[in-house]
């Protein structure tokens, strides 16, 4: 499929365009986002499973809401049951990028433990009192593994970015598509770092309003999540339309 190469100012404007989408259908844009978090939290009750399970399954979640979202931007309604949409025809494919991504994670995971982050972990989980000489000489090491994790992850996140949207519109493969959708973020590096800070600024800024008004609990933070869900989900959608406009799509 053909990539285009977009201005950096295109991160924003994706953002508008998911907010767009995200009015023609607020009430079932906000139900279908409350259903998939239920789902990740009734997973995630399973022990360890749990979480390798929705990570497997994503990609399908995710292809089924893009599915949702070509239907909303060609006119037609958005409904709950496109959240499964992306088990009809393409869910072998899917399954594969989540497990390519469950693996990777696991391995940056390893990478991340092996430099020094164990040290970190073990602080946490053990829930130590730390003194500041002990701090000063493990720190380094911590510096060094997060660097570490950040490198490998961001990669394997331009690899998995577009790969659920080129599986189900353009019926490639999972290798193919992961491959396509690496290249179009690497052409698209900047505008996709605009989209991020933005996001990433507009969402802090909800999270400091809400919490000021409301409390800072943990209720209040997955309502802003599940508020800002939809506008995330469309507007992958209008980034893959604006990168990938120019190639043909299948149903």
């Amino acid at each position: 499929m053909q990539v285009r190469q977009v201005d950096a100012k295109q991160g924003w404007q994706w953002i508008m365009s998911g907010f767009l989408l995200f009015r023609r259908a607020p009430l079932v844009w906000i139900i279908l986002c409350a259903t998939l978090l239920l789902i990740a939290a009734t997973l995630a009750l399973i022990p360890m499973a749990g979480q390798f399970i929705f990570t497997l399954l994503s990609p399908v979640f995710l292809a089924g809401v893009m599915a949702g979202c070509k239907t909303l931007n060609e006119g037609g309604r958005l409904e709950i049951a496109h959240l499964l949409a992306g088990f009809r025809g393409t869910a072998s494919p899917l399954i594969t990028i989540g497990g390519i991504y469950l693996v990777g994670q696991v391995l940056i995971v390893g990478m991340f433990m092996l430099v020094g982050g164990d040290v970190l972990m073990s602080l946490l989980l053990e829930g130590k009192r730390v003194d500041e000489n002990e701090l000063r000489n493990v720190s380094g090491d911590m510096l060094s593994a997060s660097l570490v994790a950040l490198v490998l992850t961001i990669p394997l996140l331009m690899a998995v970015w577009f790969a659920p949207l080129l599986v189900k519109f353009g019926n490639m493969q999972a290798l193919d598509a992961m491959r396509s959708s690496f290249v179009a973020c690497l052409k698209n590096i900047v505008p996709l770092q605009v989209y991020v800070i933005t996001l990433v600024v507009v969402m802090t800024i909800l999270m400091m309003l809400v919490s000021v008004l409301l409390g800072p609990s943990l209720i209040v933070q997955l309502a802003v999540i599940t508020a800002m869900s939809p506008i995330l989900f469309a507007s992958i959608y209008a980034s893959y339309r604006d990168i990938f406009q120019d190639s043909a799509e299948v149903a």
